[in-house]
């Protein structure tokens, strides 16, 4: 009896050490293939302009090339849950935003936990937006734009890239922190609510740099206030929402990259490592200029990415939930 447990147990020890074994070796030869990163929102938007960008410098790092596909629906739950589904071998991988992984769990009921089903690689960027209107709205400032607004309570329109959107989150923020009262009008992507700003079909939107910088630099559009926690210099002569009078109001989108959960610990490693490489300072200074900013290289780390994911999961459900936002 004793010689057969002792076989039984150097057969248990070694079929654990097969399965582990595949996985080690996988890890070690991590990529062997083209990997996938899949952008939940259609092609041409500021999430899929920085995924193609990162995807091309991190090339050379990690010694193959990375694949984008763009899965989009439901505010981009649909490519988040599929990479929730994938294999943790490093292959899929999600690029999110502020949305996708801490406003869309408290607007949708998703098949996946976006805190714990996935395994957090990198943080990329984290930019502020800027309060903008039509050239012909009459306040020139943004302390006459909120008089304007309470003068003129729900005959404003502001633009937003979808129900649930930053846009839509941000405005609906900005009218409990300064007392006014305005429609929203929503779009499918920041894009057209620009354009429809530019038109002067709509008022105002808080949008973001990529869409808003270029046509506030041709005068197509008022700019009021940066969002940001000092002034953004891109645009060094507008000042802050603090600035204008509004305190401790300040908004960012971060971007980001997760895989799917049980991906082994090298692996996260060494795409960690390869987004690092890949966002050095020219890459970093070519970025500012599309309107993401990098974030500081001790800030790219899968445990500040968890505990911003979380922090802001605690700040921003209490203010969607309260205004009883859900998604289409």
């Amino acid at each position: 009896m004793r010689f057969a447990r002792r076989r039984f147990l150097q057969w248990a020890v070694g079929a654990a050490g097969l399965s582990a074994a595949p996985r080690l070796a996988c890890a070690q030869a991590y990529p062997a293939r083209p990997i996938t990163l899949i952008v939940p929102f259609p092609a041409g938007g500021p999430v899929d302009t920085l995924a193609r960008f990162l995807a091309e410098r991190m090339r050379a790092p990690l010694g193959q090339p990375i694949v984008i596909e763009n899965i989009s629906g439901a505010g981009g739950s649909l490519g988040v849950g599929r990479v929730a589904r994938a294999a943790p071998d490093g292959y899929t991988l999600i690029i999110g935003i502020t949305s996708t992984h801490v406003f869309n769990p408290a607007m949708y009921s998703l098949q996946y936990d976006t805190l714990n089903d996935f395994e957090p690689v990198a943080l990329l960027t984290d930019s502020s937006q800027v309060v903008v209107g039509k050239k012909s709205l009459p306040p020139n400032d943004l302390r006459e734009l909120i008089a304007w607004l309470k003068e003129n309570p729900n005959k404003a329109i502001a633009g937003t890239a979808g129900v649930g959107s930053p846009h839509h989150i941000f405005g609906t923020l900005f009218q409990q922190a300064t007392g006014t009262r305005f429609d929203f009008a929503h779009y499918r992507g920041g894009a057209p609510a620009s354009r429809d700003l530019v038109a002067g079909q709509i008022d105002l939107s808080i949008a973001d740099l990529a869409t808003s910088v270029p046509q506030i630099r041709a005068g197509n559009l008022k700019v009021y206030a940066f969002t940001g926690k000092s002034r953004l210099p891109l645009l060094p002569d507008v000042p802050t929402v603090e600035e204008a009078g509004v305190p401790g109001f300040h908004t960012s989108i971060w971007n980001a990259i997760w895989a799917p959960k049980g991906t082994p610990k090298a692996v996260v490693e060494a795409l960690n490592a390869a987004v690092v490489a890949a966002l050095d300072p020219a890459a970093r200074d070519q970025l500012a200029g599309l309107g993401h900013t990098a974030v500081p290289r001790d800030r790219h780390s899968p445990e500040v990415l968890y505990a911003l994911h979380k922090a802001e999961i605690e700040k921003w459900w209490p203010i969607i939930k309260g205004a009883n936002i859900r998604g289409e």
